[in-house]
């Protein structure tokens, strides 16, 4: 979803902005690679699934999930101007010998949920938990089919060997986009603190119509939804990403718009008794530091927070730091992307060396890249540059490491498979 200036929301579909990039001719050279790349499963559409946005997560016996946007149940309530996109799938991929093992796992069908962008939670006991960014029975905009659901996806009771064993999918939370509910959960992810609950955000409803952190606690009876905070605009407003927390119990996180120069702000909230009080840490300002941050920031064992900004038309994207410093915070640009909004949609995923990766949209199709800490500074390296063709393009998305250093990632398009226009899109595997 997009946020225009005039502070309307509106979806833009990816296989329209496939086809523009395809119909302009945005082709680029790629420059020769060190690292190992390739590809570990192409979404061949329908009920196998098409578009897969939100990246994947890794268990630890190594199987990796996530869900594509489209594909699935091809349902009237999951259409885009008159057009059937299908819901969404939730997968599986297993490794197994020198190759991975692909299964559907379940299908949304629109009153349960549609488009599901963010990426999925592994909750102690195995249980998938995630969100859709639409869907479900209740309208928030005329031309949308709901305002997004919180699910959840849990493993057969018993022990099953099968890779195809049936697992339940289950709605915890129906957003309705009110006042004392929210609406619209995008990018980022659930986070899972330390007594078992999970926290969000959405990017409109609470309060003021600008958002909300929201806290999904387990019950008795199941699970109970409550709005932890409503943001509002100076201090920041629709955030488009999950929060991190610190040793003592804060969240941190970013927000698409709002701020001083209504071009996105980064966050602190404290808990005080029995509510959040926010700190403003950074505001955005378009000319020096960026603009739309999104996704989940990264925190390292200093304090220090690590983030994206997607950038716009007139502005490049870029990852930064924000350092706490005499009771401030100083941010700097690690590293800009040249071009119109060619930075980072997802977060960054930093390893024990101290390393960051992530994923932008520089050059058409977009990079797999590093930044490494270098005397003081920053190195960058292109891991892979997409070409929109076998290879995937538009990887929008957070990335997984496993114990070897090995990243996993997926192209929202391209691939080998014939059935949707631009491709249905990758998941891939790269070898630093």
């Amino acid at each position: 979803m997009t946020r225009s200036r005039s502070g309307r929301y509106f979806a833009i579909p990816l296989r329209l902005a496939i086809a523009v990039t395809v119909a302009t001719g945005a082709l680029w050279a790629v420059a020769a690679q060190a690292q190992t790349f390739q590809v570990i499963h192409n979404f061949a559409g329908g009920a196998t699934g098409d578009a897969p946005n939100a990246g994947v997560v890794r268990d630890q016996a190594g199987n990796l999930y996530g869900t594509t946007g489209y594909g699935g149940n091809y349902t009237s309530a999951c259409n885009y101007e008159g057009t059937q996109t299908g819901c969404g799938v939730i997968y599986k991929l297993s490794p197994h010998g020198p190759g991975w093992v692909f299964n559907v796992l379940s299908s949304f069908d629109g009153a349960n949920g549609y488009f599901p962008w963010q990426l999925i939670s592994i909750a102690r006991d195995g249980t998938l938990y995630g969100t859709t960014a639409y869907g479900g029975p209740v309208h928030c905009e005329s031309f949308l089919p709901g305002c997004g659901t919180i699910f959840r996806l849990q493993p057969p009771a018993s022990f099953c060997r099968s890779v195809s064993c049936s697992w339940t999918l289950s709605e915890v939370h129906q957003f309705v986009g009110s006042p004392s509910d929210g609406g619209f959960p995008e990018i980022g992810s659930l986070t899972l603190d330390s007594s078992g609950n999970f926290y969000g955000t959405t990017e409109i409803g609470g309060a003021y119509d600008e958002g909300i952190v929201y806290e999904l606690s387990p019950t008795h009876n199941g699970w109970t939804m409550s709005v932890q905070f409503n943001f509002l605009g100076t201090y920041g407003r629709n955030p488009q990403g999950g929060v991190v927390f610190d040793a003592a119990g804060n969240m941190y996180g970013v927000t698409s718009a709002g701020g001083a120069s209504d071009d996105g702000a980064v966050y602190e909230l404290t808990n005080i008794g029995s509510e959040w009080g926010e700190y403003l840490l950074h505001s955005f300002n378009h000319q020096t530091d960026g603009v739309t941050p999104t996704g989940n920031l990264v925190m390292d064992a200093s304090g220090n927070l690590y983030g994206t900004t997607t950038g716009d038309a007139v502005t490049e994207g870029n990852v930064w730091e924000l350092s706490p410093a005499n009771g401030s915070w100083n941010l700097s640009v690690l590293h800009s992307f040249p071009g119109a909004s060619a930075g980072p949609v997802g977060g960054l995923l930093m390893d024990s060396a101290g390393n960051l990766y992530g994923a932008s949209r520089i050059n058409g199709w977009g990079n797999v890249f590093k930044l490494s800490p270098d005397n003081g500074g920053w190195s960058y390296t292109s891991l892979h540059d997409f070409t929109g063709g076998v290879d995937g393009g538009f990887p929008a998305s957070n990335l997984a490491i496993d114990s070897a250093g090995d990243l996993f990632g997926v192209a929202a398009a391209g691939g080998s498979s014939p059935n949707c226009s631009g491709g249905c899109g990758v998941v891939f595997e790269v070898t630093p």
